[in-house]
């Protein structure tokens, strides 16, 4: 679905080893607690893979909160 999306930046988390899988959601945690005052408005999901690596790349697009 394409739509038009509110942000004022977006953070990008990428990882192709299985160690770095594994703790991809560990990283994603410290920088949502590091920034808690974002308002994520987009989540996106990719994986791509060839003959040796699996990469999973999760882009987080958010708000700055204004107050």
């Amino acid at each position: 679905e394409n739509r038009l999306m509110d942000f004022d930046g977006m953070e990008i988390f990428s990882a192709s080893k299985h160690e770095e899988r594994a703790r991809l959601g560990e990283r994603i945690t410290q920088w949502r607690t590091a920034n808690s005052t974002f308002v994520i408005t987009d989540v996106r999901v990719t994986q791509s893979s060839d003959s040796e690596f699996h990469c999973v790349t999760v882009a987080i697009f958010y708000l700055k909160n204004k107050k």
